[in-house]
């Protein structure tokens, strides 16, 4: 469908080994016989493995300066020797990226985005001032200015709360912080607050909207260079890895009048151009869809929107930037996507029942690392997740006596003793040896 005449580069400075949405962008356009060259962490990542990969090049480092990120992306162009498509896969990608643009369109092919909108739309901060703005619905959420009103606020929203940073993409490696949570004590906001004081990153209460089937929703789009919409639409999200606050376990392809008017008047207003993932969620109390989150890259499930004319966003910028025309849409509602290692039981399911390739029709949809074509990164991500699996599981502490509520021992035929009697045997027999 497509002349691969330039080649591409994806760009990850996130360096999680298990990002199958990187894997699904080398796939898709390796299959139309694109040159495809990633940027990110390539040790132990089983992306490295896909026969669609024709090169891994080192990334950036997590919070790299931007002559760091200029200084890599140019020892990355040099090797291939001619200028290529730029695509982030991730935020802390697609910001730096927005920021150099003057200097790396020297070097790739990048869409015309207005300046330091990527910034501002990724921004959780700021989003709700946007919403307000374009009018559209957005959850009561207060930025605290320390940990007294990240206390007071908590119990203001209505426990339980999510609690968001500004920018996650600055939280650093090994902070044990994750970009939204669930916190249900304001002793918990309290010490969230504490915890990332200096990680540049703002922390967020935001009230909480009940999840369930059919609240949860993303949409998928590429804009082009004429304000034109492509290669995505209305998702929903069927299971999330965390429940209830995490990504797309399971997504759906189900379009909405609704949403679909709300994104295009979205990005119209704000002249955006380029790839983007926004997420919905539905407020039961009044029926209304509220924007949760603005990403200006691909969503992971991505694929769950490839078409009938085999265009989805990554394929939709390639066409544009390299001035091919894009195919009109041919939507094919129901297309399931399905991330093994987030959803292990959904996925032999439809192993089971056949409503997955390689067994029918890629009309009905896809697996993220499973495919008949291309079969290394699937054995790869088995063996690196057990290992990820294991160590977690070696790492997490055993509970202890000091860790028992005051309430009830639960002992193996069920509630016996006060947990402080237990504690005071407890002590009497160390204190007896």
């Amino acid at each position: 469908m497509l002349d691969p005449c330039v080649p591409v580069v994806l760009l990850r400075i996130d360096p999680n080994p298990f990002h199958h949405g990187t894997l699904g962008a080398a796939r898709s356009l390796g299959r139309c016989g694109v040159e495809v060259h990633v940027a990110a962490a390539g040790a132990g990542s089983p992306v490295a493995r896909s026969r669609y990969v024709t090169q891994m090049h080192p990334a950036p480092r997590p919070g790299a300066s931007p002559a760091e990120v200029v200084g890599i992306l140019r020892r990355t162009a040099a090797r291939i020797a001619r200028p290529a498509v730029l695509i982030p896969m991730d935020d802390a990608g697609a910001i730096a990226v927005s920021q150099l643009r003057e200097t790396l369109t020297e070097m790739f092919l990048l869409p015309e985005q207005p300046e330091h909108l990527a910034e501002y739309v990724a921004d959780k901060a700021r989003l709700p001032e946007l919403c307000r703005a374009v009018g559209i619905e957005h959850p009561a959420t207060l930025l605290p200015r320390d940990e007294h009103e990240a206390y007071s606020g908590a119990e203001e929203l209505g426990l339980p709360v999510v609690a968001k940073w500004s920018h996650p993409w600055l939280l650093p490696p090994g902070s044990g912080l994750r970009s939204t949570c669930l916190v249900r004590t304001a002793q918990e906001a309290r010490s969230l607050y504490l915890k990332g004081l200096g990680t540049g990153s703002e922390l967020l209460l935001q009230r909480y909207l009940a999840a369930g089937r059919g609240n949860d929703w993303f949409f998928h789009g590429y804009v082009d260079r004429h304000g034109k919409l492509h290669g995505g639409g209305a998702g929903a999200k069927q299971h999330a890895w965390p429940r209830g606050a995490g990504l797309t376990a399971v997504g759906r392809w189900a379009p909405v009048p609704e949403l679909q008017a709300t994104v295009e008047h979205l990005v119209e207003a704000l002249e955006y151009r380029g790839i983007f993932d926004i997420d919905f969620r539905v407020d039961t109390e009044t029926g209304k869809y509220c924007l949760l989150d603005f990403n200006p890259r691909p969503g992971a499930q991505f694929r769950v929107f490839a078409d009938g004319n085999g265009l989805d966003v990554v394929r939709a910028q390639y066409l544009d930037l390299t001035h091919q025309p894009l195919p009109d849409g041919h939507a094919l509602p129901g297309r399931t996507f399905i991330v093994e290692n987030y959803a292990p039981l959904s996925a032999l399911r439809a192993l089971m029942t056949s409503t997955l390739p390689a067994r029918r029709s890629a009309v009905t949809g896809e697996f993220a690392w499973h495919a008949a074509d291309d079969v290394a990164p699937a054995r790869a991500m088995a063996a690196a997740w057990s290992q990820h699996a294991a160590r977690r599981l070696l790492r997490r502490p055993r509970p202890t006596v000091d860790d028992l509520p005051e309430a009830l021992y639960e002992g193996p035929s069920g509630p016996t003793e006060p947990a402080a009697a237990v504690r005071t045997a407890t002590a009497e027999r160390k204190a007896s040896c």
